[in-house]
């Protein structure tokens, strides 16, 4: 019997490799750039992931809440007390979030309210006013009451009121920043070449005066924005005046990001006699 002459094989093809390491260097060059890409953190971007994930875990239609711990963006519902009808049950951690803002507006409240009340004169005088915003609580007094024209030192009108403040704002823990404004006109002298000193000395003047009130050194903070902030217009002498201020901010530990509106009117009248510095 004739046998039949066997088929030889194909060779395998010696590149057949390359193959297997092309898919291994595609995979690792991914893995890399997974890695990169999560390495670096976009603040505000995750800031906006976050109160996305809260708002579509709480169930509401808001991006934060005002002062009183309510819906900014559905009307003013109370979130707290479940008038939303959310689509899943909120994180606990959201409730215990909001619980805690919440709170603090309402010990904040309460702050502006002592401050209104122990004030009142000075401020139908218009040489105060104290508000609520979306910083904290801002009492605002007129430059007259403190410093004389030009000077950075405290006249003798300021002890009063400046105690009156700090006994009612020693109690707690929220930090305190004060801040120096001046009108538009430019000042020149010996001891201040502009407005921006003036209004950063005049700051420092009132934080040592906090601080010898009692309130601990840790919570006071002073910075001077010289005309950079104005409350008034600078085109008349009433204007002026009540630009010429410093500002007392009793910040909230927990700031809102997005909501700019006071919930509360500044409680204040103009007070035309007041002279330049």
């Amino acid at each position: 019997m004739i046998r039949r002459k066997p088929i030889a094989d194909e060779d395998d093809n010696p590149d057949r490799w390359l193959v297997s390491y092309a898919d291994f260097i595609t995979l690792l060059f991914a893995f890399f750039v997974v890695m990169y890409a999560i390495s670096s953190v976009n603040q505000g971007k995750y800031s906006k992931l976050t109160n996305s994930m809260g708002t579509a875990f709480s169930g509401d239609g808001a991006t934060g809440i005002d002062q009183n711990g309510k819906d900014k963006g559905t009307g003013g519902e109370d979130m707290i007390k479940g008038k939303q009808n959310a689509i899943v049950k909120p994180l606990p951690l959201s409730h215990l979030y909001y619980e805690k803002i919440r709170k603090e507006r309402e010990v904040m409240s309460k702050v502006r309210t002592d401050l209104t009340s122990k004030l009142t004169p000075l401020i139908n005088e218009g040489k105060v006013s104290v508000l609520q915003n979306n910083r904290g609580v801002r009492i605002d007094i007129n430059e007259s009451l403190l410093f004389t024209a030009g000077s950075a030192e405290l006249s003798g009108n300021a002890n009063q009121v400046i105690n009156e403040i700090a006994l009612l704002i020693k109690v707690n823990q929220h930090p305190i920043q004060v801040e120096g404004h001046t009108d538009n006109i430019p000042i020149h002298n010996d001891t201040f070449f502009s407005n921006w000193e003036l209004s950063a000395v005049r700051a420092s003047s009132v934080v040592r005066m906090l601080s010898g009130a009692g309130i601990a050194d840790n919570r006071l903070s002073a910075i001077g924005f010289g005309a950079s902030q104005p409350i008034s217009e600078n085109d008349t002498v009433p204007g002026r005046a009540k630009n010429r201020r410093v500002s007392i901010m009793i910040l909230y530990a927990t700031p809102e990001t997005e909501d700019n509106t006071p919930n509360a009117e500044p409680q204040t009248a103009v007070n035309s006699g007041v002279s330049k510095p």
